[in-house]
Parts: structure tokens; C-alpha cells; sequence
């Protein structure tokens, strides 16, 4: 359900909207989460950062934690990390196990070159419009991780630059209207229990679908929350929310207290 907060703040990925998107890319007139096809896989873990908590838990934080105007409105809502193909059977059946495949992704065809992000891959070719919305979705363009994400988890499944991050933001946009990205928000600046998140997540998607939630926490007793990843079925992609298109994730590592951070 869409929250009246999601409009009223501003946030930035509700005022560039999915409306944005689909003028921009003419040929996504279905929806961008009806265009992306997929390739061999079963489902897609979509990770979404909570930015605050993120840059706290970094020793050297990155410039999207250093730059005010990058860290402007990211405490309305979670940020954009990837979104995350499963295991492919092409890889499968060349024994490569879900491990490896998380870890490599597809550089296990295509090697990571060396150094940095920005140096080691090329800018996406992305239409101006829906690089705007991803500027915002993602603060962590300004480090590259677009072109890293792309590369390590799309680049090999034949899943088109534009239509990859239009479904990337609207899933976002999906999140951060519903009363779970509400809860967080309300909640910055103080402690909850992690059932709590679990429960506030159910509230809002459906009985039962905490099971499609894996928290991630970081921190001294892993106890500051940095990141949610929801797993949804590749072939349901277009429903999302929708309970029946969620997939069960592995349970995270936050303890049962968590903090969820604030920028000062």
C-alpha cells in the first residue's frame, strides 16, 4: 500500500517516478518489470541499502557517505545496491555452485579487470532521464557502483542495460511506498527488535512473506542494520509484491536487537 510520506518527502525516487521511466524508454511501454526478460535463472535477490547505517558501519567511508549532497533524502527511504540473479543452469551444469556464483558472478567468464570501479569498467549507456532516476536511486553511482553491478551481475545474461536498472528502480520505488520502508524510517535514530522488521515487512507484503526478507547487519554484535534483500521469482518479476512471487532467503545476521542509523 502507498503511504502518503513516500509523496510528501520529497524522496527521490518518488518524484522522479516510474512515469519518468517509461517516457524516457519509449520501448518499455509494458513496464519496465514486464521487459525484463531473464535467462536461466530462477529468482533475483533485489538488495536495497539503508544508507545511513551503511556509511556508519564503513572505516573509510566512500563519497556517497562523505558529500552531503549525496546523502541528501537517503534517510527517507532504502538506496539501491543491486539487483541479483540466481545461480544460472549454464553455470550450474559447468559445476559452479551458488557460492561461487555469488562471488564471482560473471566474472567468471569475463574477469574483473584491475583497479578502481570507475577505472576498471566503462560508463553504461543509460537515456539521460533514467540516468537521473538511477543518480538518485543509487548514491552509489558516484563510486560506480552501476557499471560494477552490471558487470559482475547482468553483463553475461543477455539483460539489456536499460531495462535491467528501469526494473531496478521501480522495484526500489515499490519498497520505499510501503509500510515496511515506512517503519524503518520512522524507526531511524533508535532500536527495534528484528522480528519486528520481520513482522512491519509481513504487514506490508502478506502473511508469511518474511521468509523472502534476509537482513543484513554490521557492527560490534552485528546489530546495526545496513541492508535488506528481498528474493523474488524471475518469472513473477511483474507482480512484485505480490506474496506468491516471493522467494525464501537465508537468514541474515542481525541480532535480536537492531539499530537503525541516522545521518546527524
Amino acid at each position: 500500500m502507498a503511504l502518503p510520506w513516500a509523496a510528501a518527502a520529497g524522496w527521490r525516487s518518488a518524484l522522479l517516478g516510474l512515469a519518468l521511466l517509461l517516457a524516457a524508454l519509449p520501448s518499455l511501454a509494458e513496464g519496465p518489470l514486464e521487459t525484463l526478460e531473464r535467462e536461466g535463472f530462477d529468482h533475483y535477490t533485489l538488495a536495497l541499502t539503508w544508507h545511513p547505517g551503511f556509511c556508519a558501519s564503513r572505516s573509510r567511508p566512500p563519497r556517497e557517505c562523505r558529500e552531503p549532497d549525496l546523502r541528501d533524502g537517503t534517510e527517507q527511504g532504502f538506496v539501491l545496491h543491486g539487483l541479483w540473479p540466481s545461480l544460472p543452469e549454464r553455470f550450474a551444469t559447468r559445476g559452479i555452485d551458488r557460492r561461487r556464483w555469488w562471488r564471482e558472478g560473471c566474472f567468471l567468464e569475463t574477469p574483473r579487470p584491475d583497479g578502481s570501479l570507475c577505472r576498471a569498467h566503462s560508463p553504461l549507456e543509460l537515456p539521460a532521464a533514467l540516468g537521473e532516476a538511477l543518480d538518485a536511486a543509487m548514491p552509489g553511482r558516484a563510486s560506480c557502483l552501476d557499471r560494477y553491478q552490471y558487470a559482475k551481475h547482468a553483463a553475461c545474461l543477455a539483460l539489456p542495460e536499460a531495462a535491467y536498472f528501469a526494473a531496478s528502480v521501480a522495484l526500489l520505488e515499490t519498497v520505499n511506498a510501503s509500510a515496511f520502508a515506512a517503519f524503518v524510517t520512522l524507526n531511524q535514530g533508535g532500536e527495534v527488535g528484528r522480528n519486528a522488521l520481520i513482522n512491519a515487512f509481513e504487514a506490508a507484503f502478506g502473511e508469511g512473506t518474511g521468509r523472502a526478507l534476509r537482513l543484513e547487519c554490521r557492527g560490534r554484535g552485528n546489530r546495526l542494520l545496513t541492508e535488506v534483500r528481498i528474493g523474488i521469482d524471475a518469472a513473477r518479476l511483474a507482480a512484485f509484491p505480490a506474496a506468491e512471487g516471493l522467494v525464501r532467503q537465508d537468514r541474515g545476521r542481525c541480532a535480536t536487537r537492531v539499530r537503525i542509523a541516522t545521518f546527524d
